[in-house]
């Protein structure tokens, strides 16, 4: 069975009302222009310093970064990759493995905010991303057999991260990776899984981590 990989607490969201009205806001906001629609720590910093859970948030970069590489793999493309984004504010979509997501960050930045809106990426009867309608526990749980592992700095250190995953395509493994910015998994992610695991001694950037995790599972299972 593929890989499923969960980007959790991704910190992708369209600017919050109550700072809509921010000098920060208004400079770049263009009603029909997508991209500016979406909230981004580069460009409303200073209207963001008060929010709630500010370190988590406005950072649609980091899953930028993280849909590159998790897409452009020998994983994804030998058809063994399972991908959904959890953004902070619990909504869940399944990514179509099919989807060319853009390397232009302006273009990704638009293509979330339309996501955000409409709940979903279709073109004509091609469905690229659709939303998961449940919680995250729900997701996991709809999964029947499978081992879950959350991936974190503060994790207990892989000693042989080769042996992390079986040579058995049939068994199903769950990863989660923190897609944020400052901060660590909230409790409700903490309870899907008592596996909590490092794969380095420093701490890693969320696309980085999620490259060698990936890396590790296509090493056992010789997908090259």
């Amino acid at each position: 069975m593929p890989l499923t990989v969960i980007l959790a607490e991704c910190g992708l969201e369209l600017i919050p009302e109550e700072i809509k009205n921010r000098p920060a806001i208004q400079k770049n906001v263009k009603k029909d222009y997508y991209p500016s629609l979406l909230l981004d720590n580069a460009l409303h910093h200073s209207a963001m310093v008060k929010l709630k859970d500010v370190g988590k948030r406005g950072r649609p970069d980091i899953t930028h970064n993280c849909l590159l590489n998790a897409l452009g793999s020998p994983l994804n493309k030998s058809g063994n990759l399972k991908l959904y984004i959890h953004t902070l504010n619990n909504k869940i979509f399944e990514i179509n493995p099919q989807i060319k997501i853009a390397r232009n960050y302006n273009r990704f930045k638009g293509l979330m905010a339309k996501l955000l809106r409409e709940n979903e990426i279709r073109i004509k009867n091609l469905l690229l991303i659709s939303e998961f309608k449940g919680t995250l526990r729900e997701l996991v749980n709809s999964i029947d057999i499978k081992e879950v592992i959350l991936f974190s700095n503060k994790g207990e250190l892989a000693e042989n991260p080769l042996l992390l995953f079986d040579n058995n395509l049939s068994k199903d493994f769950i990863i989660i990776i923190g897609c944020f910015q400052k901060g660590f998994f909230a409790d409700e992610i903490l309870e899907l899984s008592n596996r909590l695991v490092s794969i380095s001694h420093y701490s890693l950037d969320a696309w980085v981590a999620l490259s060698r995790v990936i890396t590790l599972y296509e090493i056992a299972n010789d997908i090259l």
